[in-house]
């Protein structure tokens, strides 16, 4: 256990700190345009949900890192390990955008890799149906941050909405898998503490 502890100890380091890479192409890579298509107030509003996006999935590699640290069935590792993957490239596509619009990544990384990872572990600890089951509660959460986000983007950013739809559909994959093995549906208040700490990361992220 202590070698696996030091193994996601580096883990978050190396999502903290080192550019994160796509082995997919990035959504947006065949989309003609430039930063100096939006207007200044356009590139922050846009910088600012996707910094926000990025967060997110930060949260997510800590969770999923948290959760097969603690899960016992193969299977469920296997999976929540796969959804991590994708997670990492979904970095890369934020950040990369991020870059071009002129933000920055959130100040409060750190605090929430720490704080996702463990609640992971401890929905972990709770048993693979549970631990499935958080999974694929986050990942329709993250599907309606989405939405929103889609919603509120300046109209003219494609880049930046090419990268959300991809995002979209992998996050949907992913709760569809979780429930296929046989995540238990969460009770009321564990969801609606879930939108909460949700709501808190998205407010704060938005200007930090």
């Amino acid at each position: 256990m202590l070698d696996r502890l030091i193994v996601e100890f580096d883990k978050g380091l190396k999502t903290l700190t080192a550019n994160a890479h796509s082995v997919r192409p990035h959504p947006d890579q065949n989309i003609n345009q430039t930063a100096d298509d939006l207007t200044s107030v356009e590139k922050r509003h846009a910088a600012s949900l996707m910094r926000i996006n990025h967060c997110g999935e930060v949260c997510a590699q800590a969770l999923y890192n948290g959760q097969a640290l603690t899960a016992k069935n193969p299977e469920t590792v296997k999976a929540l390990e796969q959804a991590s993957k994708e997670e990492t490239e979904h970095l890369a596509w934020c950040e990369k955008r991020i870059q071009e619009l002129g933000g920055h990544t959130s100040f409060l990384n750190p605090i929430w890799y720490a704080s996702s990872f463990t609640l992971g572990a401890i929905a972990g600890a709770l048993g693979d149906k549970w631990n499935l089951g958080f999974l694929a509660e986050t990942e329709r959460q993250v599907g309606k941050h989405l939405n929103h986000h889609l919603e509120t983007l300046p109209t003219n950013d494609a880049k930046s909405r090419a990268i959300l739809e991809q995002m979209k559909i992998d996050e949907a994959e992913h709760a569809k898998t979780a429930v296929h093995l046989g995540a238990a549906e969460l009770p009321a208040p564990i969801k609606a503490a879930m939108q909460s700490m949700s709501k808190v990361m998205t407010k704060t992220t938005y200007h930090l």
